[in-house]
């Protein structure tokens, strides 16, 4: 008997669902729709050039040692990000009223949001647009 026999299975995630039906469609005139990422004219991944540059920069920069960040992530990163969010010149980034987590992906960010204003603001409810992007 598992500790885990009693859990029900989740619904699937229905970008993947999809993703998934698209994939195992055989129709030679599909497109994907579903999954936001660039694809060649064959269905392929297909990166952009600047990121293969960005790829080879970091590739050659004997600084970077993979060592854990801190745990709000690299601030000059969330800085930016702020900035780029609210503009250069915002009063609420001058006035100190605005604070970052760097999160991984959309989703973790999503989600350690909600928890953060579940557990600390004790709100139950958080508004996500449709669609998410």
């Amino acid at each position: 008997m598992s500790f885990f026999n009693g859990i029900p299975e989740a619904p699937p995630i229905e970008v993947f669902f999809m993703n998934k039906m698209y994939m195992d469609e055989t129709a030679s005139e599909k497109v994907n729709l579903t999954i936001g990422a660039y694809r060649t004219n064959e269905g392929k991944p297909w990166v952009l050039p600047v990121v293969h540059e960005a790829e080879k920069i970091l590739a050659s920069d004997q600084s970077l040692n993979h060592e854990y960040l801190p745990v709000l992530g690299f601030e000059p990163f969330v800085q930016a990000a702020a900035a780029l969010v609210l503009g250069e010149n915002s009063s609420a980034i001058e006035e100190g009223r605005v604070t970052g987590v760097q999160c991984l992906s959309g989703t973790g960010s999503l989600r350690a949001g909600a928890e953060f204003i579940a557990r600390v603001l004790g709100l139950k409810t958080v508004y996500i647009s449709n669609p998410t992007c």
